[in-house]
């Protein structure tokens, strides 16, 4: 037992090791902070007439994605894909979401799942500590990957895939490398537009909460304070980013655009400004 705790917590050094070092190095070199950025207005109802879904959309991120999806009706349709289907109960926000059950392992045979989308949101994931190391691969980077091929083969023209700040896929470290690999790999699969987002540590209440999460979020509120975008962000903000992203042209014509953390703010703030 004593070696089972002490293998824990040593994990968990590790972890806030290799994510705080980096991380507060970049604080120290980056520029000061600047006002969010001027977007151009653009027509809210531009994508009424399209479909999206959202993988993961148990999670944090997935759930606010969705939430915001249906209360602002910006797409005619949101298809929730996932292993099993969600009782919303009698919640009138989801209504008249779909819901299509389908088996990871074997997605390839689930193109239905996928049939008539334009934009995917990609919220899967999971942790070491939770599905161990090889689960942990399957669901971060198998099954987004080969999900990923399943909707471009449907038609979908848009993925917007949520990573974290540091995927390298040549990092020593495994987190970061795994999340390297999957941006990579999604991107070589050619969709004509794909997002990559890359928020620092999440802010807000999971259904499982992540111990290294709270940790840092607490260990980095000092310097929260004089850069409050350069650490951490609220997973309900990711999420406004992520749609906002879906409007707005990338820079000059680029297939593929990464969203730090800054910028998650930044479009975040743009959100409530268009949308209320």
């Amino acid at each position: 037992m004593p070696n089972c705790v002490c293998g824990k917590y040593s994990r968990l050094l590790k972890a806030i090791v290799v994510v705080a070092i980096p991380v507060l190095l970049g604080v120290y070199l980056l520029p000061p902070e600047v006002d969010p950025m001027e977007f151009p207005d653009f027509d809210k109802t531009a994508l009424s007439t399209k479909t999206a879904f959202v993988l993961g959309h148990t999670g944090g991120i997935g759930q606010q994605i969705v939430r915001l999806l249906l209360e602002k009706r910006i797409f005619k349709n949101v298809v929730l894909i996932g292993r099993r289907e969600v009782d919303f109960g009698s919640d009138p926000l989801y209504k008249d979401v779909i819901q299509r059950v389908v088996d990871f392992d074997k997605i390839e045979e689930h193109p239905q799942a996928f049939e008539g989308v334009d934009v995917g949101f990609c919220a899967l994931g999971t942790t070491r500590a939770k599905a161990g190391k090889e689960g942990f691969i399957k669901v971060d980077h198998d099954y987004i990957v080969n999900s990923a091929k399943v909707a471009k083969a449907a038609g979908c023209q848009h993925f917007s895939l949520i990573s974290s700040t540091g995927a390298n896929p040549n990092s020593w470290f495994l987190y970061p490398r795994v999340k390297g690999e999957t941006e990579r790999d999604v991107e070589a699969l050619g969709f004509p537009r794909v997002t990559i987002i890359r928020p620092g540590v999440l802010e807000g209440e999971r259904a499982e909460p992540r111990l290294v999460e709270r940790v840092a979020v607490c260990a980095f509120k000092p310097i929260k304070y004089f850069r409050p975008t350069a650490l951490s962000v609220p997973m309900v903000t990711v999420a406004k980013a992520a749609i906002v992203d879906t409007f707005l042209k990338p820079e000059d014509g680029k297939a593929t655009e990464i969203l730090d953390n800054a910028a998650l703010h930044h479009r975040g703030v743009h959100f409530d400004k268009i949308f209320g």
